[in-house]
């Protein structure tokens, strides 16, 4: 998993409520496990019309979003089933951080695991920050997860909480199989003792 430290890059405004996980990528495109390669699916329902030519009016498919990092949304973000590919096509695409007022638990969690910055603001700073993002090529947003801030364009700044176990797991690359391999000489101690005190399970 890529680190996270700081973020700079165009905010792209989605200003609807409870986006849901199958609004983010839906069901015909879960038949893959791997995590690359459903960017070009994010928001299809959306960002596509029925002869499958991009819908122009879709904020991403405006020039000046086309490479947004940054996700401003609605309230209740990511709720519905827990398909993990919904992150795995954010990711994709190019987008590391969303900002709301809130998000559903699995779909934050997960986030966290993919090396995606979800970040829960109360609405008048999400309202400042859609107000920035409209902008559109001028729009650009800095997140430094250090600091645990957000720059505007205007140079405003707007500070985050997030769960310092969180926060260093993002700072430092890691996601759960990281995470257990840094425990790696331990995990070799325990299965060197065990061998040793039952033998008769390895013969």
């Amino acid at each position: 998993m890529d680190k996270f430290t700081k973020l700079s890059g165009i905010a792209a405004p989605l200003p609807i409520r409870n986006v849901d996980t199958d609004m983010i990528i839906p069901k015909q495109f879960l038949k893959t496990i791997k995590r690359t390669g459903l960017g070009k699916n994010l928001f299809d329902e959306m960002r596509y019309l029925d002869d499958g030519s991009e819908n122009p009016d879709f904020v991403l498919n405006k020039p000046a979003y086309r490479n947004a990092k940054i996700l401003v949304a609605g309230d209740n973000f990511g709720c519905g089933s827990s398909r993990e590919h919904a992150p795995w096509s954010i990711l994709d695409f190019g987008i590391r951080c969303i900002v709301a007022t809130s998000f559903a638990d699995i779909f934050y969690n997960n986030c966290f695991k993919n090396g995606i910055l979800p970040i829960r603001l109360p609405q008048e700073d999400v309202d400042k920050l859609m107000d920035d993002a409209e902008r559109g090529a001028n729009a650009v947003v800095t997140v430094d997860l250090e600091k645990q801030e957000i720059t505007g364009p205007d140079g405003g700044r707007i500070s985050f909480d997030i769960d310092p176990f969180r926060k260093q797991c993002l700072l430092e690359g890691l996601d759960d199989i990281a995470l257990t391999l840094k425990k790696g000489e331990k995990i070799d101690a325990f299965e060197a003792r065990y061998r040793l005190g039952q033998p008769w399970l390895f013969a």
